[in-house]
Formats: structure tokens, sequence, C-alpha cells
């Protein structure tokens, strides 16, 4: 389920294998997310929800948060290490 303040994993594009969280359902087929880009480097931008796979972990922000707040939210949390992480594909 993805849903505000959920840690997300993009799946496509440059920034494939790097975790985010998303601030916003645009709408049914779009989310925004952020890295924040000092904690994982993804900038905040649209994404379709095809190309990110949801995680267990969730954030408590509001809609809309800033990076400043996604960020003291995942270090309040512990998570910051967590979102930080890029993900390897072991063959």
């Amino acid at each position: 389920m993805i849903d505000i303040g959920r840690i997300v994993v993009k799946t496509s594009g440059r920034e494939a294998l790097k975790k985010a969280v998303v601030v916003d359902i645009i709408d049914k087929n779009y989310v925004l997310i952020t890295g924040p880009p000092k904690l994982s480097g993804i900038k905040r931008r649209r994404v379709n929800i095809n190309h990110i796979e949801p995680t267990a972990k969730k954030l408590d922000i509001t809609r809309k948060a800033t990076d400043a707040d996604v960020l003291a939210a995942a270090k309040a949390a512990t998570l910051d290490a967590f979102i930080n992480e890029k993900l390897t594909i072991k063959t």
C-alpha cells in the first residue's frame, strides 16, 4: 500500500535501487517523492507508482512535508541509515 510517509524503492530510471519517501499522492497513477537529496540523493519529483516498490517502513509526516521535515522525521525514527542505504542486485 502506498501512502504518505511510506518509504519506497525506485525500480527504474537513473535513481533505480535508491530509497525515497512518499510526501503526496497526486492521483491513482502518480505520487510525489523526495529523498531528501541530503539523505539519499533523490530530488522531489512526481513518479509513476509502477516505478516504485513500497517497503514495510513508514515515517510519521504530513502531506507535502518539506525536505527538512522528512529528514527530521527519518532521524527521529532512526531510519536515516535505512533510507541512505542503496540496494544491490545479487546474482
